[in-house]
């Protein structure tokens, strides 16, 4: 590596972080530019060069580009982690990071996050749906979790890296993880991790009358 990686990133953007966090895990140097997707840059050409969808966030590594955090973090684990502590080599172990990458693309977002962007937003939404996706997902983390200290195998893979972010900040979203004790003290690991680096908070939603 002959320069810096640079990170197209926005503060809020709990996909952003993630790539953030993982570079910083890895002790990587990289430089992060902030896209302003309030002024419509990632739907500019500069940015579509980058990322034809026109999503952050977007890895630059010399010559090579990568879009969408979930590439990213397997782009990273592969090309940066030789020793494959963060992406197991054997089969089992892959596939079992792969099974909980596919639920941070699909459950995760499509319950909590969903309903974090709509509060950051202030977007009304059926949340019906969302809310019971997140109670699966967290059901399942939490079962998962009292059992063993990571998601997969005896240290922090890209499993958890994924499923960090929008976990920790479900609440900003109206989830509450209070009765999910075995995955608050995951999230707990994950913080006290060499070169953890926090994503900004978001004011919590005023609770929903009852009745």
């Amino acid at each position: 590596m002959t320069q810096p990686l640079k990170l197209h990133h926005h503060a809020l953007s709990g996909n952003s972080h993630r790539a953030q966090l993982f570079l910083s895990l890895l002790g990587l140097p990289f430089e992060i530019v902030d896209v302003d997707m309030q002024g419509g840059a990632h739907k500019q050409p500069a940015f579509l060069a980058k990322n034809p969808f026109g999503q952050i966030p977007v890895l630059e590594d010399g010559d090579v580009v990568i879009a969408d955090s979930t590439a990213i973090l397997i782009y990273l684990a592969l090309r940066y982690d030789p020793e494959r502590r963060y992406y197991p080599s054997d089969p089992v172990g892959a596939a079992e990071v792969q099974r909980w990458l596919s639920v941070a693309s699909g459950e995760l977002a499509n319950g909590p996050a969903l309903l974090r962007v709509a509060n950051l937003y202030r977007r009304q939404v059926d949340r019906t749906r969302p809310e019971s996706l997140a109670q699966q997902v967290f059901s399942v983390l939490q079962q998962t979790l009292s059992k063993q200290s990571w998601l997969v195998g005896s240290g922090p893979t890209i499993a958890d890296i994924a499923l960090y972010t929008y976990t920790a900040h479900a609440p900003e979203g109206g989830v509450s993880l209070a009765t999910y004790p075995a995955v608050q003290a995951w999230l707990a690991r994950i913080e006290a991790l060499p070169n953890f680096v926090a994503m900004q908070r978001l004011p919590l939603p005023a609770p929903t009358p009852a009745g």
